[in-house]
């Protein structure tokens, strides 16, 4: 079973060739708390793309005019990928290997290792987790590969992954469906007493969850088939909750069991003080990892298991735990997606905290791609929701302004894919068909914004040249 699904990477490509086209596809509806050191070599410059309608994706007059007009003035080094990516694809590569080698005490052993030594990549990020999602992968992409096909041709029927001379019945469910989770499921009965196999286990299935409540936002057929794409999501997520229920007392000592069970809250209702102390948990194992507290303040929300009340209360918590780490840091973190999510969020949050906290992560962090993660939140995440509430846009606007200090005082290189992410929200949700048009819209909307916060000068006919040392402004 394994083996059929390690050889699956060799057929996606054809099949992503015969399904995806040219243009990217757009965000879509979902949750965010997102993921994202040393600056990287310089890679190639993306090629210069005309701006585009961040709600159509169409090219607009506008915008091709305004990129024609900087783009000889605006000389600035851009990264094709975000640093630390070669650090994380090696991890995955590992976990996935290990699991195509059926390797599983070694894999095993090697997670655990990382866990407990905390040992995470250079923005932070767990290495663990990393080796854990490269296991899975196989399963997840697979199940992913499989309902994007069957959503691209309703009437189903050729085979998994759309290859002809199929003997499968039209219209019968894709075995790929459950195929590769029941191979895993195998797996964790064959080592029933290894938390971290179990872990990789539950967390495959709130991956897969995740597809299914994906898939049900893109079906526009009849209402029974999204109801049924969401129970499928909801059985997804309740084996996952029955698999961690025994892991509660070793994931006290383990940052990454206690991750696996705070990913459960995302598809599962509870108190919201049992969901804050999860995290609160998890935050005090990992204080310089900053996506459990992002990952917090959506929680917090009301429409996920908490209230306006318990986001604050949370926020200025979280700030007193990690101030040896992030200074006033930690309560920007925790509003940080909940304020680009929610209208309310926006018009509670105290802008002067936030942005005390904004300059204190910048000091704790002031890497390039900090930088290029908080100003494109300013200059575009936050912008993006504008006109709704009054009392939001204040407190919007007066933070949105930090994007100019940022840029002026600290930018030094761009990363179109932080921008790219931060144009759809950070949802990670959203399905990229193409990588490089991705990073190309986000290299576009980035030069937009830093076009903009240089006006004067461009208009007076300056030349901006971005470099390690700062801004060189030359007459052009």
């Amino acid at each position: 079973m394994w083996t059929h699904l390690s050889r699956l990477h060799k057929d996606v490509p054809a099949w992503i060739s015969a399904n995806f086209s040219a243009e990217p596809s757009r965000a879509l509806p979902g949750t965010a708390a997102a993921q994202e050191s040393a600056p990287a070599p310089l890679a190639t410059t993306l090629p210069a793309t005309p701006l585009r309608s961040p709600e159509t994706g169409t090219d607009s007059q506008e915008g091709q005019t305004e990129a024609g007009s900087f783009t000889d003035q605006l000389l600035i080094p851009i990264l094709s990928e975000c640093p630390g990516s070669k650090t994380r694809q090696a991890l995955q590569d590992k976990g996935q290997f290990l699991a195509r080698q059926e390797r599983w005490d070694e894999l095993s052993n090697l997670i655990r290792s990382s866990d407990q030594a905390r040992r995470s990549t250079s923005c932070g990020q767990p290495k663990a987790d990393l080796l854990a999602y490269g296991a899975r992968s196989d399963v997840v992409n697979a199940v992913e590969h499989a309902l994007q096909d069957r959503t691209a041709k309703p009437g189903g029927g050729q085979t998994s992954l759309g290859k002809k001379g199929s003997n499968r019945p039209k219209n019968s469910e894709n075995p790929i469906l459950i195929e590769g989770v029941m191979a895993l499921e195998s797996l964790r009965r064959d080592h029933p007493k290894d938390s971290y196999l179990t872990a990789i286990v539950a967390l495959a299935h709130i991956d897969i969850a995740w597809t299914w409540r994906a898939a049900a936002s893109q079906d526009y057929t009849a209402q029974a088939n999204r109801e049924a794409q969401l129970r499928r999501c909801t059985a997804h997520f309740d084996r996952a909750a029955v698999l961690l229920a025994p892991l509660d007392d070793q994931s006290k000592s383990s940052a990454f069991l206690l991750a696996a069970r705070c990913a459960l809250f995302a598809g599962r209702s509870a108190d919201t003080l049992d969901v804050a102390d999860a995290y609160a948990a998890l935050i005090d194992q990992t204080p310089s990892n900053p996506r459990p507290m992002r990952a917090l303040g959506v929680q917090m929300l009301p429409r996920a298991n908490g209230s306006y009340a318990a986001l604050e209360l949370e926020a200025r918590r979280t700030a007193a735990r990690t101030q040896e780490q992030w200074g006033a840091g930690g309560y920007t973190w925790v509003y940080f997606d909940a304020m680009a999510l929610d209208e309310q969020a926006c018009a509670r949050v105290d802008p002067k905290f936030f942005l005390d906290g904004l300059q204190d992560i910048l000091c704790a962090d002031p890497s390039q791609e900090m930088i290029n993660l908080l100003a494109a939140y300013c200059a575009v995440s936050l912008p993006k929701r504008e006109g709704i509430s009054a009392s939001a846009d204040r407190h919007r606007l007066e933070i949105s302004k930090a994007a100019r200090w940022l840029v002026r005082s600290h930018l030094r290189e761009l990363h179109p894919l932080i921008w790219a992410h931060a144009s759809e929200g950070f949802d990670n949700n959203a399905r990229i068909t193409s990588l490089r048009r991705f990073a190309a819209h986000g290299q576009a909307k980035a030069l937009h914004c830093i076009a903009g916060i240089y006006r004067d000068e461009l208009d007076s006919g300056h030349r901006i040249t971005f470099s390690p040392q700062g801004v060189n402004l030359t007459p052009a």
